[in-house]
């Protein structure tokens, strides 16, 4: 959310009215320098959302709004767990007004990479087989070309990768209980056991203790327009072979 803030304070635009997906109470750390007004909270769950102001239930899979609703529309650690990425992307342009702005943090690429080694080693150990447990992660080539596919326009994405490194190992599984990050994927799973549990742990401990977070940052900008326009293909006036022949002259 820190980041989140620090972004929107360099956009020198008004944000009448803003949507918030996931936030909670951390919509409190808003600045008067990110010139948001109204804001509208939306989390699946009912005990996420702050005691004050507009509430609703609901997740970015069925947004229950109507189209141009909002100038700002802001999606926390929610979005990973979309059914159709593209459909709820496109959903949140359609929610907003005509140059509003999109911006969401996800999980995506290498997040919990060494916790899933760790576990299918344990787990091909035990069974020789393994179960799909994680969320599928998408990279961050595909979420700039999912961002396209969802119409919006002037987009941008980069990835902020967060160490942490853990004294217990267990306490990883209680992050990821805490993020609501545990197995959602449809379908009946082999349950794991103790001891399948127990054995992916030491692993991780041998290899450090340590675990990744890659939380990727997505912009979008609704189409308007008087939004700038990327030059036609061949309109350049200067050659980049040029430009690299006379700098590694110099």
């Amino acid at each position: 959310m820190e980041d989140i803030v620090d972004r929107l304070e360099t956009v020198k635009r008004t944000f009448d009215n803003a949507l918030f997906i996931g936030a909670g109470d951390a919509t409190a750390q808003l600045t008067p320098e990110c010139k948001v007004g109204h804001v509208t909270n939306v989390d699946l769950s009912p005990r996420r959302l702050p005691p004050d102001g507009i509430k609703v239930v609901a997740n970015e899979d069925f947004l229950p709004f109507k189209p141009q609703s909002f100038d700002l529309i802001v999606s926390v650690l929610t979005l990973h767990h979309a059914n159709d990425l593209i459909g709820a992307l496109a959903q949140a342009r359609l929610s907003l007004k005509p140059d509003g702005l999109f911006i969401a943090a996800l999980f995506a690429e290498n997040t919990l990479a060494s916790l899933k080694s760790a576990l299918y080693a344990a787990e091909a150990n035990h069974r020789n087989a393994l179960a799909g447990r994680f969320s599928p992660m998408a990279t961050i080539q595909d979420l700039g070309g999912a961002l396209s596919r969802a119409g919006f326009s002037l987009t941008s994405v980069d990835i902020d990768r967060v160490q942490v490194s853990y004294k217990n190992p267990k306490r990883l599984i209680e992050d990821i209980r805490g993020l609501g990050d545990t197995n959602i994927l449809n379908g009946a799973t082999m349950p794991l056991r103790r001891e399948i549990i127990d054995d992916a742990l030491m692993l991780f401990s041998k290899a450090g203790s340590s675990e990744q977070f890659d939380i990727a940052f997505l912009t979008g900008w609704a189409p308007h327009p008087d939004q700038q326009k990327p030059l036609a293909p061949g309109s350049a006036k200067a050659s980049l072979r040029d430009a690299i022949t006379d700098f590694s002259e110099n």
